[in-house]
């Protein structure tokens, strides 16, 4: 267990194990914003599903309303006029061989991976690289598409992916400590209503076990819902 400092131990003090509305829930994690540095804002859903079944696991990915607070760094593999469009749309580095020799020689300075799927037979021998760090493109997270310059564009919007972990739990990031509250919990409104809306028809009992947000070095609140 790592060593919790005065002022978490005082925060958590605070903290009720209570499931909270959003509204007041956000209200209450914002009250913990006694950092030098703005906290970034982390969901946390536990899910009723089994994560060893195939057409149980959840996966996607979501334009928060208000972005997440920061520009992400988006690297693409494309050629062409995707390549162009990835460019225009403010992609951090755009390549094919070039580009997949950098990561594979360690390089992954960055937070988004897009492919075009004419581009797979140069990123697919990156899956050790990409894989472990959640990096990998994926058409089911929309990371390898034709459109490359749309994507790009919704990344530095503020478009978040997820997939759910072995344990069944979803996690994501969905802005920032100093956000408003109203624009923190629209937010996150938007991807609790976006993973509802994904249960699988075979999951049986309660989909939603939990749900919880927390701040970088900040007790965690709980939701209700």
């Amino acid at each position: 267990m790592p060593k919790q400092s005065k002022r978490y131990r005082a925060l958590a003090a605070k903290a009720t194990a209570v499931p909270k509305p959003l509204d007041e829930a956000v209200v209450s994690l914002k009250e913990f914003n006694t950092t030098k540095f703005d906290q970034t804002v982390e969901i946390h859903m536990r899910l009723g599903i089994d994560p060893n079944q195939a057409d149980q696991i959840i996966r996607g990915s979501l334009v928060l309303p208000h972005g997440i607070g920061r520009t992400q760094r988006v690297v693409v593999f494309a050629k062409g006029e995707a390549a162009e469009a990835a460019k225009a749309a403010g992609a951090d580095e755009v390549g094919q061989e070039d580009l997949a020799k950098r990561i594979k020689d360690g390089w992954t300075d960055f937070d988004v991976c897009i492919a075009t799927p004419d581009m797979m037979g140069v990123v697919g021998p990156l899956g050790r690289v990409l894989g472990p760090r959640g990096l990998m493109p994926a058409p089911r997270a929309g990371t390898v598409t034709p459109d490359a310059g749309k994507v790009v564009a919704e990344y530095k919007a503020g478009k978040v992916e997820f997939r759910n972990d072995k344990g069944g739990n979803v996690h994501a990031v969905v802005g920032k400590l100093s956000f408003d509250a109203e624009k923190l919990s629209e937010n996150i409104q938007a991807f609790i209503s976006l993973v509802v809306g994904m249960k699988p028809q075979t999951v049986k009992g309660t989909y939603v076990k939990g749900i919880a947000i927390a701040a970088t070095m900040s007790p965690s609140v709980r939701v209700a819902g």
